[in-house]
C-alpha cells in the first residue's frame, strides 16, 4: 500500500480529526435539546467544506515538498478533490435513509443530533478499516477492481429503478431481526438507549434506532468505497476524502431535511455517476480516465440533476 503523503501528514490529518470531533462534540453539549436550523445547517456545512479544502491545500504544499512537482501536486490534490465529492455525493444518500429512519420511529428532532454524531464515529472507525483492506486487497489482487466496479455499475442500476418506489421500513430484515432479538418499547425515555417496564430492562426505539443508522454505514461504506478507488488507489487520499466528506454529515442532514424535497430526483444522478465510476473501474487497463474529466462528469451530473430537481419539485 503505497502512498505518497508523508508521515507527519497522517499524523496532522488524525489531530484534524480529532479536532473536529472535539468541536462538534463541544458544540452538541453546548446546544443540548436545541433544534439545528437552516441557517446554522448551512454555516455548519460551509464550515466543513473550508476545511476540508484548507486540508487539500495543505495535501498539495506536502506532495509538492516531497516529489518536487508541482504537477504531481496538482494531480493528487485533484484526486483528493473529486473523491471528496463522489463521498459527498453519495452522503446525500445515505441522509435520506437516515431521514426515513427518523421519521418512521418518530425521533424527536432535540435526540437526533446525538444518534447523528454516534453514526459519524461509526463510519469514521468502519471506513478506516474497510479501506485499509481493500487497498491491501488491490495492491495483492488486481482483478478485485474489476470486481468493484461490476458492483457499482450494479448497484447503480438498482439505484435508478428503485428511485421513483416508496421506501419503507415495515419489511426491513435488520429491523425485524432486532425486534426478535431485543424487547423495545413503544416510547422513548430521553435519549436513554434503555428503561425499565413493568421491572424489566428493555431496550427504547432509540437504541433501535442508532443500530439501524449503524447497519446503514456499513451498506453505504460498501457502495461508496469502491467508487474512491476508481479515482486513486493512494490509501492516503482514499481515506481522508471519505473521512472529510463524513465529518460533515451532521450539519448536512439538518440542511437537506429542510430541502429534501427539492432534490426528489437526486437518486438519478447518484444512479448515473455510479454506473460512470463503475466504467470507469471495469475500462482501467484499456484506458484510464483522467481525474479533471471525471471531476467535470461527477460536477456536470449533480449540476443537471439539481436543476432538473428544481424544476419538477412537487411543491413549485
Amino acid at each position: 500500500m503505497e502512498t505518497i503523503a508523508p508521515l507527519w501528514l497522517w499524523l496532522v490529518f488524525v489531530a484534524f480529526v480529532i479536532a473536529a470531533l472535539f468541536v462538534d462534540f463541544a458544540v452538541l453539549k453546548k446546544q443540548g435539546s436545541h433544534e439545528v436550523g437552516v441557517r446554522e445547517a448551512l454555516w455548519w456545512s460551509l464550515a466543513w467544506v473550508m476545511l476540508s479544502l484548507v486540508f487539500n491545500a495543505l495535501f498539495w504544499w506536502a506532495v509538492k515538498d516531497v516529489s518536487g512537482s508541482a504537477a504531481m501536486a496538482n494531480e493528487k490534490a485533484l484526486e483528493f478533490l473529486t473523491g471528496y465529492l463522489i463521498e459527498k455525493s453519495l452522503a446525500v444518500d445515505n441522509i435520506f435513509v437516515f431521514l426515513l429512519i427518523f421519521t418512521y420511529f418518530a425521533v424527536p428532532p432535540a435526540f437526533q443530533k446525538r444518534v447523528l454524531m454516534i453514526g459519524i464515529i461509526g463510519a469514521i472507525v468502519l471506513r478506516t478499516v474497510m479501506i485499509l483492506v481493500g487497498a491491501w486487497l488491490l495492491d495483492q489482487f488486481h482483478w478485485i477492481l474489476y470486481v468493484f466496479g461490476a458492483f457499482l455499475i450494479l448497484t447503480g442500476v438498482k439505484m435508478w429503478w428503485a428511485a421513483d418506489q416508496e421506501e419503507s421500513l415495515d419489511d426491513n430484515p435488520a429491523l425485524k431481526l432486532l425486534r426478535k432479538v431485543l424487547p423495545v418499547s413503544k416510547h422513548y425515555d430521553g435519549e436513554r438507549f434503555w428503561t425499565v417496564e413493568n421491572g424489566k430492562k428493555i431496550a427504547t426505539p432509540l437504541l433501535m434506532v442508532i443500530a439501524l443508522v449503524a447497519m446503514t454505514d456499513v451498506i453505504f461504506a460498501v457502495d461508496s468505497i469502491p467508487a474512491i478507488f476508481a479515482i486513486t488507489k493512494d490509501p492516503f487520499i482514499v481515506l481522508t476524502s471519505n473521512v472529510f466528506a463524513i465529518l460533515g454529515l451532521r450539519a448536512m442532514f439538518f440542511l437537506l431535511q429542510a430541502a429534501a424535497s427539492r432534490f426528489h430526483l437526486l437518486n438519478y444522478g447518484l444512479a448515473v455517476i455510479l454506473v460512470f465510476i463503475g466504467t470507469k473501474m471495469m475500462i482501467i487497463d484499456l484506458y484510464k480516465i483522467p481525474v479533471a474529466v471525471s471531476l467535470g462528469v461527477v460536477l456536470g451530473i449533480l449540476a443537471i440533476t439539481m436543476v432538473w430537481s428544481s424544476k419538477t419539485a412537487p411543491n413549485t
